[in-house]
């Protein structure tokens, strides 16, 4: 009785098709940085973070690979996307846009003034950035990523983690879709624009501008529906950090628990120093970071004990 081999050109086109998964990849990712700039909306990140992994799986001529990172990825990037565009239309609510309570907070625990407007009256120069207005833009722009590659590497580790990762981070972002419904409030650079502080710098976007480094724009996210300028309050760039060390602190080392109190210190410094956010949406940001994770995890420990419970007993 015969069998029957893989043909020998189909040996090598498999092989082929591994060893040019990540070339093939960085090809597209250099192409459309050139072609459009740095990829920082939601839907492009998730579209590139996909890619990755797809790359990684078919590279490592794991069966189904391919197929598990859309499983488990694509509704991960709808659950995202739901949530801007629901942030869009939370920018037309009925009621007004508030500035007055951030303003006074920041006033006074400013002594007098504003925390960004003394910020940027000692530090920032119009149309010359120093060497902390590249590292602030660093450290903002690092929002749009450092959850989401996270994610990815616990999802290819098969940790446990990556799934209460995630519904820590889908639980801080409803949250704050929520209290953007109920709470529109204007940024210090937009309560400055209307005239009720002194002028604000955008330090973030001069710093784009001043170096010509183009960002690209989104490709399902764009539109107005997507747009809310008094989604101020809590700050989710705050609260993203302070998640991650509230998550990672339980059994971090010195060095690493170093890092994790200083990178939220650094995204606070960041968006007050850049107009982006009061003092006060920070503020807010940190506790919506610290009671989503104190109470999830609470809940996802007894649930996870139950499970093991019920095992035992079977």
């Amino acid at each position: 009785m015969s069998r029957n081999f893989p043909s020998a050109e189909v040996r090598p086109s498999l092989s082929a098709l591994r060893l040019l998964a990540w070339p093939a990849y960085a090809g597209v990712l250099v192409w459309y940085v050139q072609t459009n700039g740095l990829p920082y909306a939601n839907d492009v990140v998730f579209c590139f973070l996909i890619g990755a992994l797809v790359a990684m799986a078919v590279h490592s001529g794991q069966r189904g690979g391919a197929v598990r990172v859309l499983r488990d990825w694509v509704p991960v990037m709808g659950a995202v996307y739901t949530y801007s565009l629901l942030r869009g239309y939370g920018a037309h609510t009925p009621w007004p846009v508030k500035y007055r309570p951030q303003l006074s907070f920041d006033t006074v625990v400013g002594f007098g003034q504003t925390w960004t407007v003394r910020l940027q009256h000692w530090l920032w120069t119009p149309g010359s950035p120093h060497w902390y207005d590249y590292a602030a833009t660093t450290v903002y722009m690092s929002h749009f990523f450092v959850v989401f590659v996270l994610l990815a590497v616990f999802w290819k580790r098969q940790d446990r983690r990556f799934h209460r990762l995630l519904a820590l981070y889908l639980a801080v972002t409803y949250l704050g879709f929520a209290t953007y419904v109920l709470y529109p409030a204007d940024p210090p650079w937009l309560t400055a624009l209307d005239g009720h502080m002194p002028p604000v710098a955008r330090i973030v976007q001069e710093v784009f501008e001043y170096t010509g480094v183009p960002r690209a724009g989104s490709v399902f996210e764009n539109g107005s529906r997507f747009d809310n300028d008094v989604a101020a309050m809590p700050s989710l760039h705050a609260a993203y950090p302070m998640l991650l060390a509230c998550f990672f602190w339980r059994g971090a080392g010195p060095r690493l628990r170093a890092l994790l109190v200083a990178y939220p210190l650094a995204m606070a410094f960041t968006l007050v120093y850049g107009g982006e956010h009061f003092v006060i949406d920070i503020l807010m940001g940190w506790l919506y970071a610290f009671l989503a994770h104190r109470l999830l995890t609470r809940y996802l420990d007894r649930r996870a004990a139950r499970r093991g419970q019920l095992v035992q007993a079977a």
